[in-house]
């Protein structure tokens, strides 16, 4: 493939923000000498990519490491697939390695999934919500190295929502794969951060510990605005739509669309018995996103202006929805509802009508001890 080690050794071009920064991924003489001669499997997605645009698999095969096995979240390897879509376990055609999805009933590698693996490197762009299973992936891929032995190497990537942290914290009795452990839905914390946190809170199954090695990025903070040079998963295509997901995914388990189905999911969001306007959409099954809600039918559409310089999830679409849709069937999906806010109380306070600030102000003490629990494993200002 005419791939050199030097290739890598600098900063990333592929970002909006006027200091480079350097992922993980990029600094291979940082991890190389943890995968000389081992047998190496990697937990990685289409956004595993290092700067050149070369994917790390593909790069640590033309550098001769062995590489016998690839780990993959919800969407796949090659990230098509729809979100809840089942994806089966098959062989990479690129490079012919083993595939085995981590999605579905098979969530946590198996001691037959690890018994000819060595060390585990963990890369996958997250974006910083607790709903978005990848750091429930990173999660059960801690569990099972530790109770194999294996240590786990995570090659740290920016969060483009990581300069705030907001909504109600996750109560014990709404865990699920779309929320594992007691953070707000916007957690603001890297991957690499994330995973110093579900060691040293002690979240793994009987507290035991996974031995941990974070490869941390130069040239971040949680400050900067981050551009993705490649869609996390089908549906977050833009800065845009990553950036609204914490708020408008609560939708998800409502009658309203959030866009999925269309050019542009996670931008706008719809619903036939909204008021009529001329904006509006038709959801269609496409690659990423089969049988999407209200499919074939015209939904009339919001489209959120956008404000990156805000530091809270906007409620507002749901108070919206919610009043548009009044005597018709709104929250479709209770349960999924509570997993997705993480509660049964910000259900209750949309359904009788509470204000955005009164909600708000609910999830301040949650947040002061969060904020408290997490300044312990930052590794970024």
């Amino acid at each position: 493939m005419g791939v050199n080690q030097n290739d890598f050794q600098k900063p990333s071009n592929d970002i909006n923000n006027e200091v480079s920064i350097l992922i993980g991924a990029n600094q291979l003489s940082a991890y190389f000498d943890i995968i000389k001669n081992k047998r190496v499997a990697v937990v990685g997605n289409q956004s595993s990519l290092l700067s050149s645009g070369i994917h790390l698999v593909d790069t640590l095969l033309a550098l001769n490491h062995n590489v016998v096995k690839v780990f993959s979240p919800e969407h796949g390897f090659r990230g098509v697939g729809s979100a809840g879509e089942h994806i089966s376990n098959s062989k990479d055609p690129i490079t012919g390695l083993p595939i085995v999805s981590l999605y579905g009933s098979h969530k946590k590698p198996t001691v037959e999934d690890l018994n000819d693996i060595d060390v585990v490197l963990f890369d996958i762009q997250d974006v910083g919500v607790r709903f978005y299973t990848y750091i429930s992936t990173l999660h059960y891929v801690m569990e099972a190295c530790a109770e194999n032995d294996i240590p786990l190497v995570i090659l740290d990537r920016p969060n483009p929502n990581g300069d705030y942290i907001d909504g109600p914290i996750l109560e014990s009795k709404y865990k699920s794969f779309v929320g594992m452990h007691p953070v707000p839905i916007v957690h603001g914390m890297t991957i690499g951060e994330y995973g110093k946190m579900i060691n040293g809170e002690q979240w793994l199954k009987n507290s035991i510990q996974c031995e941990l090695v974070v490869i941390p990025m130069l040239n971040y903070n949680h400050q900067m605005k981050y551009s993705l040079p490649i869609p996390p998963s089908p549906n977050l295509k833009t800065d845009a739509a990553i950036r609204l997901y914490p708020s408008l995914c609560l939708l998800e388990a409502t009658s309203v669309s959030v866009g999925r189905g269309t050019s542009a999911p996670f931008e706008w969001y719809g619903h036939p018995m909204f008021p009529k306007s001329d904006l509006s959409f038709t959801p269609k099954s496409i690659e990423g996103a089969s049988k999407p809600k209200h499919e074939n039918k015209k939904c009339f559409a919001l489209k959120p202006q956008i404000d990156y310089t805000s530091k809270e999830i906007n409620l507002e679409y749901v108070i919206k929805s919610r009043d548009y849709l009044i005597g018709e069937d709104f929250i479709t999906r209770k349960s999924f509802f509570q997993k997705l806010s993480g509660t049964d109380k910000l259900h209750d306070q949309i359904v009788t009508g509470l204000s955005e600030e009164e909600i708000r102000k609910s999830w301040q003490k949650g947040l002061d001890e969060y904020a408290l629990m997490r300044s312990k494993y930052l590794l970024y200002d």
